[in-house]
């Protein structure tokens, strides 16, 4: 049987906060449930708890849990802090859900520091079984035009998107994959090490390298693309 728990690769994000460690702040942007910020609070418990999130139940758990919350609409609304102040930002399961990623992109590069980390996990639109429904003329699963995904993600192309929108901006320090369709957790678990670029999610450590200014809003200007992108208030 199918463990989807294991889909938001919780054991990549412990290690990857490890590997972020010392941090005084981190920011989890679309915290739902604030498991990935308890993490966070496994790995430092001194560090200060912030949680990005607008669904009601959602916040009074994790206010109850002593995190802080700030509900914005991470579409529309800028972060309410300053450059470089947030130490650490973990976008776990969100960015499939979203349009407007050069705008959540912008936001997330400037309120990191030089050295500061990003942790990223989304579907994976290049696993295995993916791959094969769409050989058998099939839609992959992660982009269900059904469903809430709006977004499909591999390796290759968030590296590229990186790379294109804000050049020598972010190293990738860390990468993995966690689970393995249609397998049970004892054979899904080590295909995933083994075959990371296949598992059904995919996750990264990535490190801002250089000084951020606004090249993720000027990049879809730039390059003229055609759909109406959520740049800000001021152009």
């Amino acid at each position: 049987m199918i463990d989807r728990t294991l889909n938001y690769g919780r054991h990549h994000i412990k290690q990857f906060l490890s590997s972020a460690h010392p941090f005084d702040s981190v920011l989890d942007i679309g915290a739902g449930h604030g498991k990935d910020l308890s993490l966070a609070a496994e790995v430092d418990s001194r560090a200060q708890l912030i949680a990005v999130e607008v669904y009601p139940p959602y916040i009074e758990e994790l206010r109850a849990k002593g995190i802080k919350v700030i509900p914005r609409d991470i579409e529309r609304d800028p972060l309410p802090f300053s450059c470089g102040e947030v130490d650490v930002i973990i976008a776990n399961q969100i960015m499939e859900h979203v349009k407007d990623v050069f705008w959540i992109f912008h936001q997330m590069s400037r309120v990191l520091p030089i050295g500061g980390k990003l942790i990223i996990g989304v579907p994976n639109l290049a696993s295995l079984h993916n791959r094969i429904l769409l050989a058998m003329g099939k839609q992959p699963s992660p982009i269900k035009t059904s469903s809430a995904h709006v977004r499909g993600f591999t390796k290759n192309d968030i590296l590229d998107f990186l790379e294109n929108c804000f050049p020598g901006g972010y190293r990738m320090s860390g990468f993995g994959g966690s689970n393995f369709y249609p397998f049970p957790p004892l054979i899904a678990k080590p295909l995933a090490r083994m075959l990371p670029t296949m598992a059904w999610s995919i996750f990264m450590l990535l490190e801002k390298q250089r000084p951020y200014e606004r090249e993720f809003l000027d990049f879809p200007v730039a390059q003229r693309l055609e759909t109406n992108f959520y740049l800000g208030h001021t152009k």
